[in-house]
Order: structure tokens, then C-alpha cells, then sequence
């Protein structure tokens, strides 16, 4: 059994980290957050202590340490993205493994430094790539692998996720803090597509908003057009009128793949897998970094090309743009 501790427990992703550290047969220790909504905790970890005051819960892992002798091993962070960083490093410090949410940093640079920090603490990063767990991704990239080398294959990746004005108010609508829409909800797509069909040698962004991004990767086994999207006005009519605000696709030389069930066991998988020492640690995080640095950097080219087909939708305005 291993004692966990958690940053971030109110966050959206938090209760798959609670149930993970549940189900693999460990204790959540102390969590933290500054607010204080986390009754979810109950269905999880009852007995565990919760901070909404850093120092008081940092304290609290200090005083464990040496009164009681009871140290940390692991620190599951679901904390905003821009703190990721500066969480890591507070695991790393208390002596214990991180395991973070994606994205791992929101800079390339961030992975140098962090793996500068874990060789001298002697601890491990890991992060968490569900879809490389997921049955079908994983069915999938053995058959690429059992193909010709030298195969290239067209891929289209759609994902849309509707999202209401409280995401504009949220750091989550601040590029500074979330990373945009393709850090936000694409990194863990475009670490699935570069793990099955190799490195990105082109990477082209067609159009980036603040509700949707869309451009075109080239890469050594696939081409692929992605779209993702935050707007329910981007979702096919069909989808839409059927009262559902998600849709994911992604088809590979015109075929669908269908893997939109099998998520819910994923993060548990994760922990196991770490626990096991096969966790995905801090270099697999890279390539995807990368890719979503790159396409916040760049001047979008416009509708150019082979572009993706969800591309042309009309645009809207940003909720709190001015009307004048």
C-alpha cells in the first residue's frame, strides 16, 4: 500500500485520480485546494485531510514526516496547467514521485528543466496517456506497425466538446494558463496519433480561435487534418439535434475507429501500470508539447490546402469581445 497525496481536488479530472488511488489499493493521505467544494472526496477517501491553504497542507506533509514517520510516495497533481510546473516540483522536493495530468508543462523548455530536477531529487515524473492503454489505440497501432514501412496513411481527428461562457472566465479560457484550445483538449490526441504513426515533419495550423484550432500535420506513416472545437455550433447536425454535445472521430484512410467506449477504467489502468514501474515518464511528454507550442506560436495560414471539412464553419464572436 502507498500513501498518495493530491493537488487540484476540485478540479474536473480529480475524482478518476481519487478512484485510481482507490482502486489500485492505495491511501490518499491529504489533498489540496483553494476551493473547498470536493465532497467527492467522500465516495473516495473519507478519512483523507483537506487543505485550501498550501502552507497548511505542505505543514501537514512536513509534520507527518517527522512526527509520525509516514512519508509520501506518490503526488497525483490535477492542478491548472500553468502550475503543473511549479507542483512537480513541490512533489519532487517532499520526496515523492509526481504523477501528472496532461499537459505535463505547457513549454518544451519546462521538460529539460523538470528532468534536471527529478535526476537530483532521485524520483520519477509521470504523466498520464490513457489513450495508449485504450484497447482499440493500441489494436490499431499494431496493425500500422504490421504494415508496409513505407505506408502513408490520410487521417482525419475530430473532436468537439461543447463549452458554455464559465470557460471564458476560467483560467481555462486564458492561453496563458490553459494553453489554448489545443493544449487543452488535444494534447492527449496528438501524443496517440505521433506514438502510432511516428514524429510530426510538418506541422501546418489552418485556423486558431478562441473556441476552435484546425490545421494539418504531416507525419512519417499519416497525414493528418484535425479539428477540435469547444462551440456546440461546430458539432455535425445529426449529433447535435440527437441532444448529444460531444463528438470525437477519427477515421484512418476513410474507416472509422471507433473507441468512444472503454475510457472510464483508463486512469486506474494508468496507476496500475505505474505501480508496476511502467508508468509513461517525463520524455514521452515531449513530442506533444512540441507540437502544441508550436501550433500557439504560429500565424494561422488560413483556409489553404487539403484542409480539414469542419475548418469552413462559421466563425462566432468571443463571448465577452466588445460589440462596438
Amino acid at each position: 500500500m502507498k500513501n498518495f497525496a493530491l493537488i487540484g481536488a476540485a478540479g474536473y479530472i480529480a475524482p478518476r485520480h481519487m478512484r485510481a488511488i482507490k482502486e489500485t489499493g492505495n491511501t490518499l493521505i491529504a489533498a489540496y485546494d483553494p476551493y473547498d467544494g470536493v465532497g467527492i472526496i467522500d465516495s473516495y477517501s473519507p478519512d483523507t485531510k483537506f487543505f485550501v491553504e498550501f502552507e497548511r497542507f505542505d505543514r501537514y506533509l512536513e509534520k507527518l514526516k517527522y512526527d509520525k514517520g509516514i512519508n509520501i510516495d506518490f503526488m497525483s497533481i490535477t492542478s491548472p496547467n500553468y502550475l503543473h510546473d511549479a507542483h512537480i516540483r513541490v512533489a519532487l522536493r517532499r520526496g515523492a514521485h509526481a504523477i501528472c495530468e496532461k499537459p505535463l508543462v505547457l513549454n518544451p523548455w519546462n521538460i529539460d528543466a523538470l528532468e534536471r530536477v527529478a535526476t537530483d531529487s532521485g524520483k520519477k515524473i509521470f504523466t498520464i496517456l490513457q489513450l495508449r492503454l485504450h484497447p482499440v489505440i493500441i489494436a490499431l497501432k499494431e496493425k500500422i506497425k504490421a504494415a508496409p514501412k513505407d505506408k502513408v496513411y490520410d487521417v482525419d481527428l475530430t473532436y468537439i466538446t461543447s463549452r458554455g461562457n464559465w470557460y471564458y472566465t476560467s483560467w481555462k479560457g486564458d492561453i496563458s494558463k490553459s494553453g489554448g484550445i489545443a493544449t487543452n483538449i488535444g494534447i492527449h490526441f496528438f501524443d496517440m496519433l505521433t506514438w502510432i504513426f511516428g514524429d510530426v515533419k510538418e506541422n501546418i495550423v489552418n485556423l486558431h480561435t478562441h473556441d476552435r484550432a484546425s490545421g494539418v500535420f504531416t507525419l512519417e506513416n499519416a497525414r493528418v487534418r484535425w479539428f477540435l472545437s469547444i462551440n456546440s455550433d461546430t458539432l455535425p447536425k445529426d449529433v447535435k439535434e440527437s441532444g448529444k454535445t460531444t463528438f470525437r472521430s477519427i477515421t484512418v484512410d476513410g474507416e472509422e475507429i471507433e473507441f468512444s467506449e472503454g475510457f472510464t477504467d483508463l486512469h486506474t489502468r494508468s496507476y496500475e501500470e505505474i505501480l508496476k514501474g511502467n508508468g509513461f515518464e517525463i520524455c514521452e511528454s515531449k513530442k506533444s508539447i512540441e507540437i502544441v507550442y508550436d501550433i500557439r506560436n504560429q500565424t494561422p495560414v488560413g483556409l489553404k490546402g487539403d484542409y480539414h471539412p469542419f475548418a469552413n464553419k462559421p466563425l462566432s464572436r468571443h463571448p465577452f469581445a466588445r460589440k462596438d
